[in-house]
């Protein structure tokens, strides 16, 4: 059963132009909230067999009136300063295994991680999604965040990270520019046009891209769509920093490297997440700064979270690409000193967020409210999956 909302604003946020003049309202009040930079402040495997549909109660349409608490969450083995953290707001294993199931099926007809699928299936991309998504039970909206995230990741593994699957840094800048085309086709170019299909079809990535984003169209407003696309094609521009940085052997100080991984991270996740729970964020909105930047930090504390849980596998593959890994290298420190500069970053990212939340709630929007709590509890149900996922383990 799906609890969806009209793609229109509603209630208190009935057009856009009063949006957008009730949050420069806001913001003469609060008027920290345009100049202030962010501080700098610094398990066990998903189940093979779906289990009952238990644990915390999924919030459906109830999200706006469900706050999910900040609490200090252990981590890893324990032994490492707690990340301080949103709580999970649902872990229903039956969704997440229904939503994974269908991504696993998903991922063999596109050709992705062909030899691999077990592994796909236990990595759990359909567990995420509705760990970060809770505030919808629809599996097809939930399929439908699994397989852009699944395009995602498996563009970093074939393009980026994993030899094994072809990855080499002097490709990966015109296989990205490809990604363009597939999400985003450009008009008819005569003669030119049936090479470009043919790339387009020849690739997995390319494929599961294609498909993944024909999903997004048949749920999302064209604003939203383009949203999605154009913050990807901003990360990939870090990407291809990476792999400059890989080729030439220079490696980047931790203040370059940061600066590329804000624009790397998890907001580009977030930004599905009215589309996966049946409403629109005005444009006027999702864009304004201070929102903006209070979902920038929220998607680098889940980043940061990521690099954490990835840092040992990564050190082990001689990857720079980690935070804690160029921070240590920097400063010259042990890896445990290194994690806990990152984890009293994350925790200063996390407490920005908090408090813009805090004074965004002066903005009379029922659509920026249930937004900026989706991205507070996608940095729970981050947290959550990164802890269980075969991935980091």
């Amino acid at each position: 059963m799906s609890h969806d909302l009209p793609i229109r604003p509603t209630g208190l946020g009935t057009s856009a132009a009063q949006l957008a003049g009730a949050l420069r309202s806001a913001v003469r009040e609060v008027p920290s909230l345009l100049v202030a930079p962010p501080s700098s402040a610094g398990g066990a495997a998903p189940p093979a067999d779906p289990p009952e549909r238990s644990a915390l109660p999924c919030p459906g349409e109830g999200l706006p009136n469900v706050v999910p608490g900040y609490a200090e969450r252990q981590w890893g083995d324990g032994s490492y300063p707690p990340l301080y953290c949103p709580e999970t707001v649902r872990v229903d294993e039956a969704l997440g295994h229904l939503v994974n199931e269908a991504l696993v099926a998903w991922a063999e007809e596109t050709g992705i991680y062909a030899d691999r699928l077990e592994a796909f299936r236990s990595t759990g991309f359909g567990r995420l999604a509705m760990l970060a998504h809770p505030d919808t039970d629809d599996p097809d909206r939930l399929l439908l965040a699994a397989q852009v995230n699944a395009a995602w990741w498996a563009s970093d593994d074939y393009y980026s990270d994993e030899s094994e699957l072809g990855a080499t840094p002097i490709e990966l800048p015109p296989r990205l520019a490809l990604v363009m085309s597939a999400m985003d086709p450009p008009p008819p170019a005569g003669e030119f046009t049936g090479p470009l299909e043919e790339a387009v079809q020849a690739d997995p990535v390319l494929v599961a891209f294609a498909s993944a984003t024909a999903h997004l169209r048949r749920h999302a407003t064209p604003d939203q769509v383009m949203r999605v696309c154009n913050t990807t094609f901003q990360m990939y521009v870090s990407w291809t920093a990476y792999a400059a940085w890989r080729y030439s052997g220079e490696l980047p100080p931790a203040w370059r490297y940061l600066a590329a991984r804000q624009h790397d991270s998890f907001y580009t996740s977030m930004t599905l997440i009215d589309v996966v729970g049946g409403y629109r964020l005005p444009a006027e909105l999702f864009y304004a700064p201070e929102v903006h930047r209070a979902v920038m930090q929220a998607g680098t504390a889940s980043v940061i979270v990521n690099d954490l849980h990835s840092v040992a596998r990564e050190a082990a593959d001689d990857q720079a690409d980690n935070l804690v890994l160029r921070v240590a290298a920097e400063e010259n420190c042990s890896l445990r000193e290194a994690i806990e500069t990152c984890v009293r970053l994350h925790n200063g990212f996390v407490r920005d967020f908090q408090s813009a939340q805090e004074r965004l709630a002066a903005v009379p929007s029922v659509e920026l409210q249930r937004f900026l709590r989706g991205a507070q509890a996608w940095m729970g149900g981050g947290f959550e999956w990164h802890s269980t996922s075969s991935r980091y383990r």
